[in-house]
């Protein structure tokens, strides 16, 4: 391992490591949003079917956490397309690391939109 000027610790994470929180973060965001998820786990009444007003409580939560989590997507997906941040280890960490935080910026206001929404 060869230490480059930015990383004088001597510290090296793969950069497949935060793609893959990264991935993750998405997954759990799609299926709280489009799976339904979000509406069953804060919504579900007695018989399990979901309350009309904390749905429409809940999907206006989803459209508040759409834009963190489409700047994520562009951040993630610009990372790894655009040759100067790709070979540049310490920009590729930068912006994968900022787009981890968005995406749990996104996850945060569905949870807390979903919390409010609770009857």
């Amino acid at each position: 391992m060869q230490v480059t000027p930015e990383r004088m610790n001597g510290w090296w994470i793969s950069p497949a490591l935060p793609t893959a929180a990264n991935c993750l973060l998405a997954a759990l965001w799609t299926f709280s949003t489009a799976g339904g998820w979000g509406e069953a786990a804060f919504c579900a009444g007695a018989a399990g079917e979901p309350r009309d007003e904390c749905a429409d409580a809940v999907r206006m939560a989803v459209l508040l956490s759409v834009p963190p989590a489409a700047l994520a997507t562009v951040i993630v997906l610009a990372s790894w397309a655009l040759p100067r941040v790709r070979r540049h280890p310490v920009r590729l960490d930068a912006l994968l690391t900022c787009a981890a935080a968005l995406w749990i910026l996104a996850g945060g206001i569905l949870f807390t939109g979903g919390y409010i929404a609770k009857p």
